[in-house]
């Protein structure tokens, strides 16, 4: 390749010992030129991140064997020393991680960590590193840089984290740039707008970004090239405009298969398992099928109903500052009916989790009326909130964190039951999990194993046969695909789909995906600012949104080629 920067050649990556080594790249080649944007896109396993990791040398050295060769500017990365690698990290190569709160040091400020590496690089003197530090915040937009200087990373929002991470990335003007997963959790708004602001950088730059996300649509917005990964080799390279076209490979057209579209909207998502073995037949839901559902939906009386909620949240008063009102939720009213899907979309600090919160009493509201089935959820004591709780369930954005690391996965699913009385014996209720696991596509060997044991798809198919063990009325989706490969989460999408259909469920379906919201919703609230700013069917909406901040939010969803 003409003005090489980067060549990886004959790429392995194995760890453990010598007697139980397990391979996770097998022996990979590319290269990325100067002033290019390389896509890498496959699934979780498939070896992005430690591809990424290994060019930057931060793979552990007391487990990770590595062989072949990283061509950087002449000089083969993997032969570097620990104190030639650090000099070069940072400098002459730098990352943007995918989790920013992670890599950024919580005690540390924010202005302080780019202020840090700039004296380190550079040297420059402290007066000269914070002026240059207030420049770089400018230049990824963050607001009010002064005041951002001083701020803790808790402080701040995801969105200005990850313009904090590339401020500290950017800063020694890294001649490549790596961004694994830089806007996986982001609302499309923001995604869009890193996006640009990463080409922007790039151009202005003329240095090389590669590009790591399990999201081709994603890749499409800003690659020039594209290289796609699985379970450890590269089955497929091209340009974005002949990837999209004309993908050869099977894994790539399932890939592009399984994210749901904004065109049409299939009664069932195709997984990749069922494109490579020729099982899915792909059946659009017509109009008159999707008006014969809504006719037996909507007849019925309302489920959940809210009246003018409002939940305000209160900052503490001072000497010199008065005491300040935020409105998270401010006068909102709709109703939920019983087998309706409502998705509900918005930016971030929109209210929208809030919302769900105050709904299941997590929260308690300022102003206003929840009605459960005509029951007003706002005047009932704890023990009255407690007992209907197994009505009302939710489905957590983050499995992990909802689930306790030191139980095991049965007994999670039992515990609940218990409280709530569901079983008659600890034989009876155990029996049932086992049924649960199965019915979520787990079989009953999980039931005996811990959540760290599981991957992020399987532990939010346990979040799921958690919720539906209880057997609620009403659940509530926070987010709760929004971390999960494309292909997962359409395994997700369809099981929740299925589970609805069994069992008769109605969902909240709260996501900042547009894209999977407008397959999984009868009716869509758009959410800004604490207000509702729309409300109507679902791809009635999509079609002619009425309000600019909803034409913003359709507009910003990656569409591909």
């Amino acid at each position: 390749m003409k003005n090489e920067l980067l060549s990886v050649t004959n790429l392995s990556i194995s760890f453990g010992t010598k007697k139980d080594r397990v391979e996770i790249i097998h022996g990979v080649s590319f290269s990325i030129a100067k002033n290019e944007i390389l896509g890498v896109v496959g699934e979780s396993g498939s070896g992005k991140s430690v591809t990424a990791m290994a060019i930057m040398g931060l793979l552990p050295k007391q487990n990770a064997h590595i062989e072949g060769t990283v061509n950087f500017q002449g000089n083969d990365l993997l032969k570097l020393d620990s104190k030639k690698m650090r000099n070069l990290r940072g400098k002459e190569i730098a990352m943007i991680f995918q989790e920013p709160m992670s890599a950024l040091n919580p005690s540390l400020s924010c202005g302080f960590q780019v202020s840090e590496i700039l004296q380190h690089h550079l040297g420059h003197t402290a007066s000269e590193a914070k002026k240059e530090t207030l420049s770089l915040f400018k230049k990824v937009r963050l607001p009010r840089p002064k005041e951002l200087y001083n701020s803790y990373p808790h402080q701040i929002s995801g969105g200005q984290m990850q313009r904090v991470m590339i401020a500290m990335a950017i800063a020694c003007k890294p001649k490549l740039l790596i961004a694994d997963e830089p806007t996986t959790a982001l609302d499309v708004t923001v995604q869009k707008e890193i996006l640009e602001l990463l080409k922007e950088l790039q151009q202005e730059t003329g240095m090389s970004l590669l590009f790591i996300s399990h999201d081709l649509a994603l890749v499409s917005e800003i690659a020039d090239r594209v290289l796609v990964m699985y379970q450890g080799d590269i089955v497929e390279t091209n340009t974005v405009a002949q990837l999209f076209k004309n993908p050869k490979n099977e894994y790539t057209k399932a890939l592009l298969a399984s994210r749901p579209t904004l065109e049409n909207r299939l009664e069932k998502l195709p997984t990749i398992a069922a494109i490579a073995d020729n099982s899915f037949v792909p059946k659009i839901e017509t109009a008159q099928t999707r008006a014969k559902r809504h006719k037996t939906i909507y007849t019925k009386s309302p489920l959940l109903e809210v009246k003018n909620l409002k939940k305000e949240y209160y900052s503490h008063a001072g000497l010199f500052k008065p005491k300040q009102t935020v409105k998270a939720v401010n006068d909102v009213s709709f109703a939920v009916f019983e087998g309706e899907t409502l998705g509900l979309v918005g930016e971030s600090g929109c209210g929208k989790s809030t919302l769900g919160k105050t709904i299941l009493q997590l929260e308690k509201a300022t102003q206003g009326h929840i009605l459960y089935r005509g029951t007003d959820l706002t005047k009932l004591t704890p023990p009255e909130i407690r007992k209907l709780r197994k009505e009302i369930q939710l489905i957590f954005q983050d499995p992990y964190s909802s689930l306790n690391p030191r139980i095991l996965i049965g007994e999670a699913l039992v515990e609940p039951m218990k409280v709530h009385g569901i079983g008659t014996s600890k034989e009876e209720r155990q029996k049932k999990a086992k049924a649960l696991l199965e019915r979520v596509g787990l079989n009953e060997s999980y039931f005996y194993r811990y959540p760290h044991e599981l991957s992020g798809g399987q532990r939010q198919r346990v979040g799921i046969a958690r919720t539906i063990a209880l057997e609620p009325k009403l659940v509530i989706c926070d987010e709760s695909v929004s971390a999960l490969d494309i292909s997962v989460q359409a395994q997700v999408l369809n099981l929740l789909n299925e589970l609805k259909d069994d069992f008769g469920f109605t969902y909240i379906f709260i996501s900042h995906d547009l894209a999977v919201v407008k397959y999984m919703a009868d009716q869509l609230l758009v959410m800004n600012d604490g207000k509702i700013e729309e409300l109507g069917d679902a791809d009635e909406i999509y079609a002619n949104p009425q309000k600019e901040y909803t034409k913003k939010l359709i507009d910003a969803i990656p569409k591909g080629i």
